[in-house]
């Protein structure tokens, strides 16, 4: 099947339209490094234009009824499904991630749509038993106003949908600031929405330069609400931005994902599934398995173990039959990753496999294993973000319980292990906001999904999501005799 790739233009206020200023930004296949096409670069004009779209839209949607919010969530879902396989290679001509998994991240986001879709229904307040007679007291749930979210690119419909749908089911506008790199596959999911009934002005999307919006969008008196998924430096400074603003805010940041494996583990299922995981995206994922923390008696049969897995992996593009890992989504990975891997051989440690980039074309980069790696060294204290996993031994779980939480990141880990005891100390003592044990089970739409310390604060999945976009209000009243 042949894709063209589509130019992409901003959405504001219920219209896809060019920058005022007629500017853009290319857009390269990370595959070839040729331009596939252009995005819009929003302006000033632009943001002030989509500002009081969004302030209008609010004032319609917040007084929608939570019913037909939800009616028309799911409609976009329906919508989202029929265009999944155009969005798919749209998705991965801009990103580089292998076609099925761009099909499984558009089939998620529906899922994700109808999950919170449903959660608008359930959206409740609470009656609090008065102290005296005639009197009513209720804790009320309503919108927190209009939203701006920021997106990175290296899953551009799962970061978005997130944002978008808890907004929507709490009854907020929203603009959304999509990633420059990988505009088509956002703007499709905006796409399903609007061919629904919802009024124009409740979505935005807009593109550009990253500071410049932020800065001008969380200033603004217009947005109550600021969600931004993205490195924990650059998350600092938004938190900071929004606090001198008094504004709410999710932070979804970055991590350095622990992974303990027990002695008595399943130790040939464990690297199967960590090597699925750790090489998904080519571990552009910031909840991608990482520190392998493995209890010496097992520690060789599951670095043979995981080495051969990674060996197997068939790299190309992403639109190629059997390709399992495509190419890093920005050329500027590849450098990153090699200074990284350089350092950590000059502090001692080795390369098990991979290690250098395939080729002069394209981005493509080797499943990479690297053993022994001293917590001197740079890669075990800066997330590498790319398809690199650390292998070292430890001696008990003490200390692998000790090195998972030497970092001051927390957002997932992960463990295998058999003893029940082990089991209990894995969940109770890893500080991260997720753990999965046994098994590869975050991301869910019916799961929390946030971290904790340096990996950020609130959540973006479960029933949790939708109370970061609310406000809760007391209103108590008397009633009184007739005169």
């Amino acid at each position: 099947m042949e894709t063209t790739y589509p130019d992409t233009q901003l959405f504001i206020d219920g219209t896809w339209r060019d920058a005022r200023d007629g500017k853009v930004l290319d857009v390269r296949n990370p595959a070839t490094g040729a331009v596939a096409g252009r995005v819009s670069h929003a302006g000033r004009a632009d943001l002030d234009a989509a500002l009081a779209a969004c302030a209008k839209g609010f004032a319609a949607w917040r007084d929608t009824p939570a019913l037909t919010r939800s009616s028309l969530m799911r409609q976009a879902a329906a919508n989202l499904r029929e265009m999944a396989e155009e969005t798919a290679r749209h998705l991965t001509i801009e990103q580089g991630k292998p076609l099925a998994e761009a099909r499984l991240e558009v089939l998620a986001a529906a899922q994700t749509i109808e999950w919170l879709a449903k959660e608008a229904r359930r959206s409740y307040g609470t009656l609090i038993p008065a102290r005296g007679p005639g009197v009513t007291q209720m804790a009320l749930k309503q919108p927190i106003g209009p939203v701006a979210a920021f997106t990175p690119w290296n899953f551009p419909i799962n970061q978005v949908v997130r944002k978008l749908c808890a907004a929507l089911a709490a009854g907020c506008s929203i603009i959304v600031k999509g990633p420059e790199e990988t505009p088509a596959a956002p703007a499709a999911l905006i796409r399903a929405f609007e061919r629904t009934e919802i009024p124009a002005g409740v979505i935005g999307l807009v593109y550009g330069d990253p500071a410049e919006i932020s800065d001008y969008l969380i200033s603004s008196p217009v947005i109550r609400k600021v969600s931004f998924t993205g490195s924990t430096p650059v998350g600092k400074h938004l938190a900071a931005l929004a606090g001198r603003h008094m504004k709410k805010t999710t932070m979804e940041l970055g991590g350095h994902a622990p992974v303990i494996v027990c002695a008595d583990a399943d130790i040939a299922d464990a690297a199967r599934q960590f090597a699925a995981s750790k090489y998904r995206n080519a571990g552009q994922v910031c909840i991608s398995p990482t520190r392998f923390l493995v209890e010496e008696p097992a520690y060789d049969d599951f670095l043979g173990e995981f080495v051969a897995a990674a060996r197997k992996i068939k790299v190309g593009d992403g639109l190629a039959e059997g390709t399992q890992m495509g190419p890093l989504a920005n050329e500027r990975r590849i450098p990153a990753l090699e200074a990284l891997l350089t350092d950590a051989v000059r502090h001692g440690a080795t390369i098990a496999t991979g290690g250098a980039r395939i080729g002069n074309s394209g981005n493509f980069f080797e499943p990479t294993v690297v053993a022994n790696a001293p917590v001197e060294a740079r890669i075990m204290n800066e997330e590498p973000f790319g398809p690199v996993a650390i292998v070292n031994r430890v001696a008990s779980l003490d200390e692998a319980i000790a090195e998972a939480n030497r970092l001051p990141f927390g957002l997932a880990s992960y463990a295998f292990a058999r003893s029940a005891r082990s089991i209990e100390r894995l969940g109770a003592e890893i500080v991260a906001g997720m753990t999965t044990i046994n098994h590869i089970g975050l991301g869910l739409p019916e799961t929390p999904f946030g971290g904790v310390r340096d990996s950020g604060y609130g959540n973006e999945g479960g029933s949790e999501a939708i109370g970061d976009y609310q406000v809760t209000r007391f209103v108590t009243q008397k009633t009184l005799d007739p005169a």
